[in-house]
């Protein structure tokens, strides 16, 4: 066999090494989206699952001792009470109805009750954003101060400007000169465009000229800041109306989405926030920041199960891709698997 002929195969050889490395990477990372997500979301599972098999071996039996302890878990792991309640009862029925007196069968029941009451709650289903033909599609965003509501807007900005969108951001929150600065620098890194007054200006005209234009230019999708305010502060709350009613002035079934950002590491305290942002505004849907962060990632079972309002996004981390849809069977797989 000569030189030339040893060089070819060596090669070819070399080549085939090469493609087949390339298709295992792009297997791999078309898969590794769901361990991905159970590695962001350990704490929440640890907060949960974790507890539940700390306190079954803790206590040793089945008895009232053990439903209160599991009942207390639950809502230190901001499931929430009225939701951890209805959680137990159904375990003490099982419990009565199929005679259980092993605690390993208890841990197992339990677990399964939580899944199926949040993929009962979700309906199986994944809340992503139905962008239809109305043009533009309004989300109006609002929350208290410091919950990366700017930033959240920033990244779907840019989600919806990398799928071809003409995309125009509004900076509803007058009141601090930093958030019209931050929401220019997001629109852009976005390719977006931005419509902004100046620090102290009515938050309501800007919105009204904003969406104005929106419908004039024949943007796709307008994505509104507001100002962070106290869930306690009446006024402040009173003026999400108004906001809502000058964009229903000009496109009468917007917005279509009003989307309250919450900082998942508040837990139970985020259910109260919503409450009365619920009464303000009508939510549509929940955002939840720093999922990956908190243990507390409860607020998910409790939210729904309690006010009927779907997360529709979660943030488990700084980047672009971090800002995900919320997915029910992603989250069961991440938490119970």
């Amino acid at each position: 066999m000569n030189n030339t002929l040893i060089y070819i195969i060596a090669a070819v050889a070399l080549l085939l090494i090469f493609v087949v490395t390339l298709i295992i990477l792009k297997k791999k990372k078309k898969n590794n989206k769901p361990t991905d997500l159970k590695l962001k979301l350990s704490k929440t599972k640890l907060g949960i699952l974790g507890k539940i098999a700390e306190i079954v071996k803790l206590r040793g039996k089945v008895n009232e001792e053990l439903m209160e302890d599991l009942e207390e878990m639950l809502i230190k792991a901001d499931v929430g009470v009225e939701t951890s309640i209805d959680i137990i009862d159904k375990l003490r029925s099982e419990i009565r109805t199929e005679q259980i007196a092993d605690v390993k069968s208890i841990q197992a029941n339990l677990e399964k009750i939580i899944r199926e009451l949040l993929l009962k709650d979700y309906g199986h289903t994944t809340e992503h954003f139905q962008i239809n033909s109305a043009s533009p599609f309004i989300f109006l965003f609002a929350g208290v101060n410091g919950v990366g509501k700017t930033t959240t807007i920033g990244k779907l900005a840019k989600r919806f400007s990398n799928e071809g969108k003409k995309v125009l951001l509004i900076a509803g929150d007058t009141f601090r000169a930093a958030a019209i600065e931050q929401l220019a620098i997001w629109a852009e890194r976005a390719n977006a465009d931005i419509m902004k007054y100046h620090h102290g200006a009515d938050p309501s005209s800007v919105i009204y000229d904003g969406v104005m234009r929106a419908v004039k230019e024949k943007y796709d999708v307008v994505l509104i800041d507001t100002a962070g305010r106290q869930h306690t502060k009446v006024n402040l709350m009173k003026e999400l109306g108004k906001i809502i009613r000058t964009i229903k002035k000009i496109v009468p079934d917007g917005p279509h989405e009003t989307l309250m950002v919450v900082d998942a590491t508040t837990g139970q305290n985020a259910i109260t926030q919503a409450k009365l942002f619920d009464e303000a505004a009508k939510l549509s849907g929940l955002v939840l920041t720093k999922l990956d962060g908190t243990a507390k990632g409860g607020i998910v079972i409790g939210i729904k199960h309690q006010m009927k309002i779907p997360v529709k996004l979660i943030g488990v981390g700084e980047q672009q891709e971090d800002l995900r849809d919320f997915d029910i069977n992603s989250f069961v797989e991440a938490i119970f698997e």
